[in-house]
Order: structure tokens, then C-alpha cells, then sequence
């Protein structure tokens, strides 16, 4: 395998297991991102990257590039609900500078990382860029035969570090804190699914022609209300953590499923094996507590 591959938001929590897969497999690849993250492979080219700078983007597809993935822009859904202009911004118009950058350059996959958030009436500001993109993308296939692949995922985890993730701060909240706290009622049920599983099936993806110009909706079989998933970790740390539900409905948020109806038609995957979810949580709380015994034995 001698194929390049351009990951854009290559550094983020999800893009660093997707490069670190792809390299296993024996492509080339370059992560391009606004700041280099302490888990990219040395393996991997880096190149400090902002989405928004069209002429940038299109430098770094060059004809030789087989495949390209966008995992970068905003993915916090409540930061997008106060910054609609940004949001919209960077999600919609930094994907049609990649989009454009791939136009005419034979590209064999562009790969569009969205959410399950993309056909709900739930999700603000994120949800309505995410289906913009998905449409642009689609739209760039049609007019220009770029193929493509949108992957909606749903609820990722990890034990890498990374504030937007839902996941891994509720963790190191129960770590560092001895308390939980959420402003539901805690069954609002999720279907996790470990990054590296995540990664996993993002490069296979690629390596199978079944996909192409389709839509996937890329989850675990972990399904469970939050409330079990703040019982789990407080049973993992001893009982020691304080569960505090505040009951205050989030619109924003869905409960049991994130779709709305939607005409379009999308298969799910969902990984065979898997990573345990209780094996996956205890890795992350371990990487969690060495993370703040390092920061403090550093006066951090």
C-alpha cells in the first residue's frame, strides 16, 4: 500500500486514531489541523492547517493524494448553540474549501466526518451545518463526480485527551471532583463506541466500493441510559462520586434518538469485535488520573 491520504482535523480526538490506522495499513498520510497533537504518530506528516484558508487547503491535495478525510471544524455542540456565526462558518464553508480543493484532482474517496445530529430537529447551529455539508458534498459528487462517503457517528469515546468530548469529561470530573453532574434526568440513552473501533471502520470504509456515495451511520452496540453510564463509573472509582441530576431539559440534546424523518436512505455499521465498554472507560480513567497525578507533581 503506497496510497496518500490527507486528514484534515488529523490531530482532533477521532483523527488521531484514523491516522494511526491508516498508517498500519500502509498509507501515506498527512494530518492537517491548527495545532499538532502529543498523539500523532511520528510516522505521519503534520501540517498546521486552517480550514478557512482556501488556497492552503487545495496545496495540500495534490494530485497524488487517493483519499481525503474532514474531521475538522466545530464539534461542540453546545459551544455552536452561542457561536452560530462561527459555527456555520468553519462547519459550512471550511468543508466547501476542502470539497473544492478536491475538485478535478482525481481524488478516489472524500470522506465527510458529520453526525447523527445532521437529520434531527434537535442540535442548533451544529445540526444545521452538518446537513449543509452533507448536501454540498453530495451536490460536489453531481456536478463534479467527486465520490464520497458521509459518516454520521454517534456517541465516540476515548481515553485520549480532549475537552469536547462528552465522555472524558464527565470522567475527569468524577476523578478530579468526586461528583457527576448532569442537567437531565439521565435517560437519555446513548449507543457508545470506542475511537479505535471508530477508526477502525472509518479506513475499512474506504477499502470497500459498497460505500461509495452512500451514507453510514457509524455506532457501537453499547447501548445504555446515562444514569447506568454514571453508575458504572461510580462503581469503577470505588462509589466514591457524588451523582448529581439537575432534571433541567436541554432542547439541544435528544433523548432516545436523534432523528427526525428524512427521506435519505443510510446504512448502520457497527463493530464485530468491539472494545468492552467497561474495559473502554476503565483505560480512559486510568490515562485520566496519570494525566492529573503529571500535572500536579508539575505545578501545573
Amino acid at each position: 500500500m503506497n496510497e496518500s491520504v490527507v486528514v484534515f482535523g488529523g490531530a482532533g480526538f477521532l483523527g488521531c486514531y484514523v491516522v494511526e490506522e491508516l498508517l498500519k495499513r500502509g498509507y501515506r498520510v498527512t494530518a492537517a489541523d491548527l495545532r499538532k497533537s502529543e498523539y500523532l504518530p511520528d510516522r505521519c506528516d503534520f501540517v498546521e492547517c486552517n480550514i478557512m484558508d482556501r488556497e492552503m487547503v487545495s496545496r495540500l491535495i495534490t494530485p497524488e493524494v487517493s483519499y481525503v478525510y474532514n474531521f475538522a471544524g466545530m464539534a461542540n455542540l453546545d459551544q455552536a448553540v452561542t457561536m452560530p456565526v462561527a459555527t456555520i462558518e468553519t462547519n459550512i464553508v471550511g468543508n466547501l474549501n476542502i470539497l473544492e480543493g478536491c475538485r478535478d484532482k482525481n481524488i478516489k474517496r472524500y470522506v465527510y466526518a458529520s453526525s447523527a445530529y445532521a437529520l434531527s430537529d434537535r442540535g442548533s447551529f451544529y445540526g444545521v451545518s452538518k446537513l449543509a455539508s452533507e448536501k454540498l458534498t453530495e451536490e460536489y459528487y453531481r456536478a463534479f463526480g467527486l465520490e464520497f462517503t458521509i459518516i454520521r457517528y454517534g456517541s465516540v469515546y476515548g481515553e485520549r485527551a480532549y475537552g469536547n468530548n462528552y465522555l472524558y469529561s464527565v470522567l475527569k470530573s468524577a476523578i478530579t471532583e468526586k461528583k457527576i453532574v448532569h442537567d437531565r434526568d439521565g435517560q437519555e440513552v446513548r449507543e457508545y463506541i470506542h475511537a479505535q473501533d471508530a477508526a477502525t471502520m472509518s479506513v475499512d470504509i474506504i477499502e470497500d466500493g459498497k460505500f461509495a456515495n452512500g451514507h453510514i451511520i457509524l455506532t457501537g452496540i453499547e447501548r445504555m441510559p446515562r444514569v447506568d453510564l454514571f453508575t458504572m463509573i461510580k462503581e469503577i472509582l470505588g462509589n466514591d462520586v457524588e451523582i448529581v441530576l439537575n432534571k433541567e431539559v436541554n432542547d439541544h440534546h435528544y433523548k432516545l434518538t436523534p432523528y427526525s424523518f428524512h427521506p435519505s436512505v443510510c446504512k448502520k455499521l457497527v463493530p464485530n469485535p468491539f472494545i468492552d465498554m467497561g474495559q473502554g472507560i476503565l483505560d480512559c480513567i486510568r490515562e485520566i488520573h496519570d494525566r492529573e497525578i503529571n500535572r500536579k507533581e508539575n505545578g501545573d
